[in-house]
């Protein structure tokens, strides 16, 4: 995924910022009471998990490809991930989501 971070909002520049770092490790971004993924790990979440695939909104005049998982039954998604022998970066959301800006 080799995509600009300007023209995107605060919250998925921080994405792609973070997924830079860790380009082969699914990202579960914390947003409210669901850890989400976004394009490629939407869809690979999706395909491992068998989630939902949906969308959330635009970025830069696209659409956003989302998979998510409550937070409170977060463990049971992990641990079938890591048994499939995945690699998962937990990114927790601090500050107060109603002032957050999503995709």
């Amino acid at each position: 995924m080799h995509k600009k971070t300007v023209s995107h909002t605060p919250m998925m520049q921080q994405y792609f910022k973070i997924k830079a770092e860790f380009p082969d490790t699914l990202v579960f971004y914390r947003m409210g009471d669901f850890y989400e993924m976004f394009y490629d790990d939407a869809i690979r979440g999706h395909e491992l998990l068998g989630i939902t695939l949906t969308y959330r909104g635009k970025s830069k005049g696209e659409p956003i490809p989302m998979a998510g998982v409550p937070f409170h039954s977060v463990e049971q998604y992990l641990a079938k991930l890591v048994e499939k022998g995945e690699s998962v970066a937990i990114c927790e959301q601090i500050g107060d989501p109603a002032l957050s800006k999503g995709p």
